[in-house]
């Protein structure tokens, strides 16, 4: 590719005021970057593997958005080690399993994938307690994957294969004054779920999830 013939990344993406585009230009793999780098678009390139390397070393790297890449795998380590990291946008990829992140993550967009229930590590989302924005439509997920932190504004996993809901799923049922305030967006529609089976999972939530009720 291009990058690797030893363009300056500068000249072959632009890079203004901390925010490096990289959209449409054919790379496959991640130009090196600016080390005060903040915000990363590299969309609609053909990006299919994120080596860990390719992001070493950037402290201030808030955004990586490899949307529409053909992505398939995410080197252990490659965004979990960034210490800034707050936006993660995988959308429109060929993932089977969601890569760890680091604990500052608000938001991560992996819509149209093919994640597996299997690719979410077990309690992931758990120790991410400034995780706001979660979106996982699309996908081939068979459960919610649960724990979800109390931070939790937005979660959308319309068009999956999810089939039940626990008390337990959103609330605590031995905590009849637990609340989940932060969580009004929920979207289950489009998944073989009927949320009339479990009326009681729903006490904790400010609005009923949107989804099928047959």
């Amino acid at each position: 590719s291009r990058a690797e013939l030893g363009m300056p990344t500068c000249l072959l993406c632009s890079c203004v005021h901390g925010s490096v585009y990289c959209d449409d230009l054919e790379l496959d793999s991640v130009p090196p970057l600016p080390k005060d780098t903040v915000y990363l678009y590299a969309r609609f390139n053909k990006i299919r593997t994120l080596r860990k390397k390719d992001l070493s070393g950037y402290a201030q790297l808030k955004r990586v958005d490899l949307s529409s890449n053909g992505l398939t795998s995410v080197e252990a380590g490659a965004l979990a080690q960034l210490p800034a990291l707050e936006e993660v946008l995988l959308a429109g990829n060929e993932l089977v399993a969601l890569p760890e992140l680091p604990p500052a993550t608000r938001r991560l967009d992996a819509r149209q994938n093919h994640v597996t229930s299997k690719g979410v590590a077990a309690d992931m989302f758990e120790k991410m307690k400034q995780l706001e924005y979660l979106y996982l439509s699309d996908n081939q997920l068979d459960f919610i994957p649960v724990p979800l932190p109390d931070s939790l504004r937005v979660l959308h996993l319309q068009n999956n294969n999810i089939q039940q809901i626990r008390e337990d799923t959103f609330c605590k049922p031995k905590e009849l004054s637990y609340f989940r305030k932060a969580l009004e967006d929920v979207r289950l529609d489009g998944n073989p779920v009927n949320l009339s089976d479990a009326p009681e999972a729903y006490t904790c939530l400010p609005r009923i999830p949107t989804g099928a009720t047959f």
